[in-house]
């Protein structure tokens, strides 16, 4: 099954009778309210995500900043977004698909075909075609989640990663290597794992690379594509878009969702700071 659709596909899709439903993801870290943006102007017919509220949940901090919605609150939303079963869903935003793909990974893998708008609203809207602005509400849908859902691994799991396969932090690289100060009590890495940003996978324009060019990324940074493969970020948001590269290129990884914001809780877990690996380990 596709993951991504390119402006071409789209609008083909919409012209065929399949039912089409459009989810309008945008959130950034800076800007996490993303519907000032929706009701100025937006694909016709898209619903408003709310990633914070719909694509996440408030728990303990010790699950971290974006804990996973519970699979009922998810199968719930996607009927409020008036998803039904054998609709096509295609997510977007403004931001490379790093939000739009965390849509993209909760609803993957439960009986719905879901695709990634490759370059967003900001693809559309250079090839001259149309929006819509206000709200849209959608009629209720009737979907039934089925599926094993993304695959996700707990914070012992993360631990062991780097010697069962290669671990992956792919935030950028001073949050990597501990030297910028973020929203949680520590900082630096996983001990052990290899820093790659999903900023990576993307190409000039915010489509992401092709399957071959992932693969060559991978390999250049030392990772076997195909071998066993985790991904963490800061709240478990890049790391799903590093999921959407990889999947494209043929390789399920794992996402360690409570990422580092749970990690960084924890004052059991080593800390490691530097640009590699295996660098110093820094205590609380």
């Amino acid at each position: 099954m596709p993951h991504l659709i390119d402006v071409d596909g789209l609008s083909a899709a919409l012209a065929d009778a399949r039912p089409v439903r459009l989810l309008d993801v945008r959130w950034r870290l800076d800007v996490p309210e993303g519907r000032p943006a929706y009701l100025a102007a937006h694909l016709p017919d898209a619903v408003y995500v709310d990633l914070e509220r719909d694509l996440a949940r408030r728990g303990h901090p010790e699950e971290g900043r974006l804990p996973l919605p519970h699979a009922e609150d998810i199968e719930r939303a996607a009927r409020r977004w008036g998803i039904d079963d054998g609709d096509l869903v295609v997510a977007y935003d403004d931001n490379d698909s790093v939000a739009a793909a965390r849509a993209w990974w909760l609803l993957r893998n439960r009986g719905i075909d879901i695709r990634v708008l490759d370059g967003g609203i900001r693809a559309w809207v250079a090839r001259g075609l149309p929006v819509s602005a206000g709200d849209h509400v959608a009629e209720p849908g009737g979907v039934t989640l089925t599926g094993r859902g993304p695959r996700v691994v707990g914070i012992d799991d993360a631990a062991r990663a780097p010697v069962d396969g290669v671990l992956i932090d792919v935030r950028a690289p001073a949050h990597y290597r501990g030297t910028a100060a973020g929203a949680d009590p520590a900082a630096g890495h996983i001990p052990g794992a290899v820093n790659l940003p999903t900023t990576t996978f993307i190409r000039d324009g915010g489509a992401l690379h092709d399957a071959a060019e992932v693969r060559s990324i991978l390999w250049a940074h030392g990772i076997d594509p195909d071998g066993e493969v985790v991904l963490y970020c800061g709240t478990g948001v890049a790391s799903a878009h590093s999921a959407l590269a990889l999947a494209t290129a043929g390789i399920d990884a794992a996402v360690y969702a409570g990422s580092w914001s749970q990690w960084a809780r924890d004052r059991r877990r080593p800390v490691a700071v530097g640009p590699t690996p295996g660098d110093a380990f820094r205590g609380w």
